[in-house]
This record gives C-alpha cells, sequence and structure tokens, in this order.
C-alpha cells in the first residue's frame, strides 16, 4: 500500500496572515476526556508511556484531573474525575490516540516501561499500525498507538 498526502484541489489556499504567525506561537492543544479510573489511567500515560505531568487540581467544582505533557503544555492529556462518576466507555477499537516517536532510544524505553508495567500490546483494528508500531489499551480500554518514526512518511 502506498500512503502519500492528499491535497484537495478544490480548496483554495489561503495566503499566511499574521494570524498564522500568532497561532503557531499562541497555541495550544488539550485533548480531555472523563474517567473513573484516575489514578490508573494516570500511572498508564505517566509511568508507562513516560509523559510528564504538568498539571493537576483536586475537588475544583466537584472535578479531580490530571494533564500530562506531549511533551510539555503545548500539547497535552487532561483526565478528569467527577465525584459524582465519570463514566465513559471506550469508542470503537479503531479510535486512536498515535504518538510518533522518531527517536529509537525513546521508543524502546516506552515500550520496555509499558511491557514492564505488565501492558500487553494489542493487534490494531487497521494493520497499517503494526509496520512500525505498537497498540496499547490504557485502564479504561481506549487505544494508543506508539509509532516508530514520523508521520507522513513510510
Amino acid at each position: 500500500m502506498t500512503r502519500e498526502r492528499v491535497v484537495n484541489s478544490d480548496i483554495q489556499e489561503a495566503a499566511p496572515s499574521a494570524d498564522v504567525a500568532e497561532l503557531d506561537i499562541n497555541l495550544q492543544i488539550r485533548i480531555a476526556r472523563p474517567t473513573d479510573r484516575l489514578d490508573e489511567v494516570v500511572a498508564f500515560y505517566r509511568d508507562g508511556i513516560g509523559m510528564p505531568v504538568i498539571y493537576q487540581f483536586h475537588d475544583h467544582g466537584g472535578y479531580s484531573g490530571v494533564m500530562l505533557g506531549i511533551p510539555n503544555e503545548r500539547i497535552h492529556l487532561e483526565f478528569t474525575h467527577a465525584a459524582s462518576g465519570s463514566p465513559c466507555p471506550a469508542p470503537t477499537k479503531d479510535n486512536l490516540l498515535v504518538l510518533y516517536i522518531s527517536d529509537p532510544q525513546a521508543f524502546r524505553n516506552a515500550v520496555t516501561r509499558l511491557d514492564g508495567e505488565g501492558h500487553q500490546p494489542v493487534v490494531p483494528e487497521n494493520p497499517y499500525w503494526q509496520k512500525s508500531g505498537r497498540t496499547y489499551e490504557d485502564p479504561d480500554g481506549w487505544r494508543v498507538v506508539l509509532y516508530f518514526g514520523t508521520a507522513f512518511r513510510d
């Protein structure tokens, strides 16, 4: 299978503006989701994958949460737990968080940590991810692919 970057020719590209440069400097991305297993989920991403805790809060309006950097505060994951409960069933097995790791030692270290914590790889729904990656399920059943390489390259 050949993968290539596709650009829709029907889409008009706007000329870069000052806003684009400002976004690049000031943009932060947070991917947030609830969990009823806050401690277990945080341990998976912090101790297993190796993401640093960058912020946490307790009983803020009935919520507690932890933010982990990918690798820092510019892009981060947030896991929250409501005192009243935070069920969050996992989506399909094809909904993925893919972490591209281009450094071979960093990739090996993450896999070794996850395996050492007792997390076993699972077979991905899409066989593409087996080529250069390892797929794991976090304690809530959400799938994470550690991919050795960079995006848009085979």
